[in-house]
């Protein structure tokens, strides 16, 4: 027997065993986190879910590199939770308020949150302007006031115009630029400065429906808002 070989398996089994308990309480410790979600508020969860994952990842990469495997998965883990928590509490206070102004303005904008830890405001069109113009109904300024109220300076605004695609580019893309612009010209005028919003026509480029359809068509025109929070 080779013994340079049979050494350097020995030296090879304390850290394939660091690595394997390590990772075995990383991910009972991750298992438990994310069992425990469903009585968590959102912001709770993207808590706990980055925790966990940040667990495993750094239990698994402490103990291939070497270094101590429970240590990394603690480490790993605070950095994940820090990762899984960029959906501040404002954040999270904003999401409610507009979706109770929402709820009660007969609109039916649709208030989420996104993957990447936007607040987004979806505003058939129908429900908010007349069929081909600009300008904005009365129906929608509530939500409007409730999403440009008390906002930090580090909070940004994107709103997106959609039609559908009736008619010409010629056409529709200026008209969902220009109802883009009345959304951020209404909330300029309620004290939200214009550099902090953006505005982009997409005209009928973008669907979420087929244009087949009176009703398809109707949830192609849209307008959506976006708020970031680049403090996060």
């Amino acid at each position: 027997m080779n013994l340079q070989t049979t050494n350097s398996q020995f030296a090879c089994r304390p850290r394939q065993t660091a690595l394997r308990q390590g990772a075995i309480a990383a991910c009972a410790s991750a298992a438990l986190l994310l069992g425990a979600c469903s009585s968590m508020s959102e912001r709770e969860q993207g808590t706990a879910k980055g925790a966990g994952a940040g667990a495993v990842a750094g239990a698994v990469i402490g103990g291939v590199t070497g270094g101590n495997a429970g240590r990394g998965a603690v480490i790993g883990g605070a950095v994940g939770a820090i990762a899984g928590n960029l959906w501040t509490k404002r954040m999270e206070d904003k999401r409610r308020t507009v979706s109770d102004a929402a709820a009660q303005s007969g609109t039916g904008a649709a208030v989420d949150r996104t993957p990447d830890n936007r607040l987004k405001v979806n505003v058939p069109a129908d429900a908010s302007f007349d069929v081909g113009r600009a300008d904005l109904k009365p129906g929608l300024r509530p939500v409007l006031d409730e999403l440009g109220r008390g906002l930090d300076r580090d909070m940004r605004i994107t709103v997106v115009g959609h039609t559908d695609s009736t008619g010409s580019d010629a056409v529709n893309d200026p008209l969902s630029r220009d109802r883009a612009e009345a959304v951020r010209d209404y909330l300029s005028v309620r004290g939200v400065p214009r550099d902090r919003i953006t505005v982009v026509g997409r005209g009928s480029r973008e669907p979420v429906a087929g244009n087949d359809s009176d009703s398809s068509r109707s949830q192609n025109r849209r307008v959506e808002i976006f708020l970031s929070d680049s403090a996060a």
